[in-house]
């Protein structure tokens, strides 16, 4: 990169020609092979409760700053409170083959004028978790946030010692920024946050590895993977 330098002789950044403010995400469905995303609507809150039952230990809500639903009931009411706004903008992981919902994700912390928005608020059930599902409801989202909105950053933040989710960022294209100390409290307890990013100038090379990932000729008939999700992207492809 060409260093620039304004009148006083001090480095500025480089122009961002042409930039207008980008639209917010809006209320509508993504599609894919193995699922499709959901805005939140409250006629998805039973299917969600029947999912996270499969979690008997509770464990998927340890570093959510909510904790689980005991009842059908009580659950109906965190969703609808909680899944319902425009930031967050929550939406369901829905099984294409059985129309089962099987987690959510949302968009937050929405920033139009800058083209920064971040993923977040993920709580994939185990019947999702592992699976093409998780990776390819992760990928539309990235879609939808480069190719259909035109985004400059896409962001994923995590509980420092939330090693699933800072594995989860890693494997998925998202690169380490450094981590916010005592940034937060949440269950009476101490976050200190890692920071993750994936920038537009990125996007085409990790939406390639999606693809090739995400292909059916990527698995054998049972299902298993033949090439990995970072071998594809190291691969340039």
């Amino acid at each position: 990169m060409i260093e620039r330098r304004n009148e006083f002789g001090q480095a500025i950044g480089p122009e961002v020609a042409g930039w207008t403010a980008r639209p917010r995400p809006p209320r509508a469905a993504m599609g894919g092979r193995a699922c499709r995303l959901e805005p939140f609507e409250p006629r998805h809150a039973p299917g969600l409760f029947q999912a996270y039952r499969e979690d008997r230990e509770g464990r998927n809500w340890t570093y959510l700053g909510y904790r689980p639903s005991e009842t059908e009931d009580e659950f109906q009411r965190f969703a609808e409170a909680t899944y319902s706004g425009e930031d967050p903008l929550f939406h369901v992981v829905v099984d294409a083959a059985t129309g089962r919902e099987l987690g959510v994700a949302s968009y937050l912390r929405i920033d139009p004028a800058n083209g920064v928005i971040e993923v977040g608020h993920i709580n994939f059930s185990p019947l999702m978790q592992g699976s093409v599902q998780s990776t390819e409801a992760m990928y539309l989202m990235m879609r939808r946030v480069f190719d259909e909105l035109g985004y400059r950053r896409y962001e994923w933040k995590c509980d420092a010692l939330n090693a699933p989710s800072r594995r989860a960022a890693g494997r998925l294209g998202f690169s380490y920024e450094g981590t916010f100390r005592q940034a937060m409290i949440y269950k009476g307890r101490n976050r200190d946050t890692a920071w993750f990013s994936i920038l537009d100038s990125e996007w085409p090379r990790l939406r390639a590895a999606f693809e090739a990932w995400l292909s059916p000729e990527n698995f054998d008939l049972n299902g298993r993977q033949i090439q990995r999700l970072e071998d594809l992207r190291s691969q340039g492809r």
